[in-house]
């Protein structure tokens, strides 16, 4: 075993590889840019080393700047995680050229998956079912636009190197297949620096399932049974569990057997990962290999009860592997889902920003919690926005998923909005229940699984003006602390001479103004909401951020945390943040006019698809943006004229810079006219 270890990655997957590290005794050595120079994995790691500058290309895609450190600290290995440099050929041989071992494959193993039309090739020569398509290196629009109508629509657009859903479309007619060629083409570039394509016959409805094989120097190559990936938006997996509830064990062989051929095809050594495509009636079509650990290995660990990373240190070291295919026998059922800092009531915007509050379900019953950060420390612009990823394990799928449902409502995230409702209620949505899910489920069912736009309900409110009035008469106690206990002035219960005590508590709610009328003290209130609904309440009291209450006939529990001048409130299943006004603060106006489109967060311009004086309608695409792995199409708040136009191609805006502006509306109805 190796004694000192170099971690070229950060967050989740560095911390993840720490932990191994201590249990096995392994000096870690982690690496870190100017943004994560406080990050959780530079705390965790034995010792840490500054590589460059925060975005990934001065820093943690510098492989000379790695190979450097690891030489310098005396490194015996580099694991390279997943992401960055993980399936980069030339980083795994400039490595070993180091006389350094590369935790993974061998170089030649990931050249020959390094396209995904290559790979096509080199499986259906191995035997591996494969999706029909087109894997030519003829590039030319009219070339690939003759091959679309050979192969049939639907096809996918695929970009032939790189994965997690990037330079991806789903073509279902000849019309739509130049523009999303183009986009397809542009993204890839963006990502992989290279945009080579290919294109395949989209099957209807399928499932994404991936089987996870392990080879070791010695010609052993096994798999470790399945992970059923479908639930997926955009090809960006959210949810994934293992076993896969479509597969039994007549199927189950049968994909383990060609995952385990397409291993032996590429003498493999160390984790990797077979990615099918399966079809309703059962057919199964290689889709990709991943050369690397992926996300999703922590379900794999769950029910097997292995350490994968300590399997990938001991086959990097020249060990057997531990098992043979006869030992592998899967137990129980694991379910992940990836917390991320994202609005999903606003298309999934990423989000960034300081974790204020930060409390995740360690050590609940059949829970695991694998995170990048923590409280107090920063979602960065620079990197994905994952905060998380929860992991339950049961007896049973839906012992799993009630322990993760149970997980993420004693979740809680401060700061940058988060996708935790977005979980609870997918978690929840009667398709992914029963298992009926595809790799389209998600997209079909997104507006069902979001639901309407939720207001705050009377308990959430309730739950907002408790913890105001428990805390104003906190703060009046400590400020007169030492004084007589029974001095009236310790009574903050807006008593008057000659009427009764009244308090007003004013917030702000979505777009609403709310104004509540408290009567009482020390937990005992009238609360009147209005003219005509009133609530007795007794009993109010706070441990930590739950608060407790009695009124009407039973006792309410709601989780209320504080934020930056206001509350965090989690009631009837969502998570509301309520703006605390002064008593007597004027009403705050409502949302914005509509006149003005505003980069939503860093990034760059891609695209922009008008001109100064165009007429638009409402919800055309304006501008493109690529910001933190993703393109972010900007489109009009409502139809106008374009009375100004800010955004450059290429240029790089910081959040809320304005790109567009509309003219007036009574100025674009004259321009209209003329």
């Amino acid at each position: 075993m190796f004694k000192r270890l170099l971690i070229a990655n950060r967050g989740e997957i560095a911390c993840r590889i720490i932990a191994t590290c201590r249990r096995l005794g392994v000096h870690s050595i982690a690496v870190y840019s100017d943004a994560d120079a406080q990050g959780r994995h530079v705390r965790l790691a034995d010792e840490a080393w500054h590589l460059g500058g925060s975005k990934p290309a001065e820093s943690y895609l510098r492989g000379d700047r790695l190979i450097e450190i690891a030489v310098q600290t005396g490194a015996q290995a580099i694991h390279p995680g997943f992401g960055f440099l993980s399936e980069n050929a030339d980083f795994a041989e400039a490595v070993e050229q180091a006389q350094i071992r590369f935790v993974g494959p061998t170089a030649a193993s990931m050249r020959k998956m390094d396209s995904k039309a290559g790979a096509k090739e080199l499986m259906k020569a191995a035997g591996v079912p494969v999706v029909p398509g087109y894997t030519g290196t003829d590039q030319s629009d009219a070339v690939l636009a003759a091959q679309a109508e050979k192969i049939g629509y639907p096809l996918m657009i695929k970009a032939a190197h790189g994965g997690g859903g990037k330079g991806m479309r789903i073509v279902r007619s000849a019309e739509e297949f130049a523009p999303a060629l183009a986009s397809a083409r542009r993204e890839a570039t963006g990502a992989f620096g290279k945009d080579r394509m290919l294109l395949e016959r989209y099957v209807e409805t399928p499932r994404h399932i991936e089987l996870q094989v392990f080879g070791d120097q010695h010609g052993s190559v096994i798999h470790l049974g399945e992970r059923e990936c479908s639930v997926q938006r955009r090809y960006q997996k959210i949810i994934e569990e293992s076993p896969s509830p479509f597969v039994d064990a007549e199927l189950r062989a049968r994909m383990g057997a060609a995952a385990v051929t397409a291993a032996r095809a590429l003498d493999y050594v160390g984790a990797g990962t077979v990615e099918f495509i399966v079809g309703p009636d059962g057919g199964y079509y290689f889709m990709e290999m991943n050369t690397r650990l992926q996300v999703e290995h922590p379900v794999t660990e769950a029910v097997l009860g292995v350490d994968l990373v300590e399997w990938q240190l001991r086959v990097a070291a020249g060990e057997p592997l531990p098992w043979r295919q006869e030992q592998v026998q899967a137990s129980g059922h694991a379910i992940e889902a990836r917390l991320y800092a994202e609005d999903a009531d606003a298309g999934f915007l990423p989000g960034s920003g300081q974790l204020e509050r930060l409390r995740l379900p360690q050590g609940q019953p059949g829970m695991r919690v694998d995170a990048g950060v923590d409280e107090g420390d920063t979602v960065s612009v620079y990197y994905d926005p994952m905060i998380a990823k929860l992991i339950a394990y049961g007896d049973d799928r839906e012992q799993a998923r009630a322990r993760l449902l149970n997980g993420i409502a004693h979740s809680l995230v401060v700061g940058p909005k988060s996708n935790l409702d977005f979980l609870s209620r997918l978690l929840e949505h009667q398709k992914f229940v029963t298992a009926q899910i595809d790799t389209g489920y998600l997209d079909r069912a997104l507006e069902e699984v979001l639901g309407p736009e939720a207001q705050i309900d009377r308990q959430g409110l309730t739950a907002a003006v408790l913890r105001a009035l428990l805390e104003e008469e906190q703060e009046a106690a400590r400020r007169h602390h030492g004084d007589d206990r029974h001095s009236p002035w310790l009574i903050a219960d807006g008593w008057r001479l000659g009427h009764r005590g009244k308090r007003l508590q004013r917030f702000v709610a979505g777009e609403r103004n709310v104004t509540v009328a408290a009567h009482g003290a020390s937990g005992d209130y009238r609360l009147d909401f209005d003219a005509e609904e009133h609530l007795q309440v007794s009993g109010a009291s706070i441990d930590g951020d739950q608060l407790r209450w009695f009124a009407e006939g039973r006792l309410h529990r709601v989780t209320v945390a504080p934020v930056s001048g206001g509350y965090q409130v989690h009631a009837g299943g969502r998570r509301h943040t309520l703006r605390h006004l002064p008593a007597f603060a004027p009403a705050l106006a409502s949302a914005a006019s509509g006149d003005v489109l505003n980069a939503p967060m860093p990034g760059r311009i891609v695209a922009v698809r008008v001109a100064e004086g165009a007429q638009v309608q409402a919800e055309q695409e304006l501008v493109v943006m690529e910001a933190m792995k993703m393109e972010l199409s900007l489109k009009a708040p409502r139809a106008g004229v374009i009375a100004s136009l800010r955004a450059e191609v290429g240029a790089f805006v910081e959040a809320d810079t304005l790109l567009v502006q509309l003219a007036k509306a009574e100025q674009g109805g004259s321009e209209n006219a003329a």
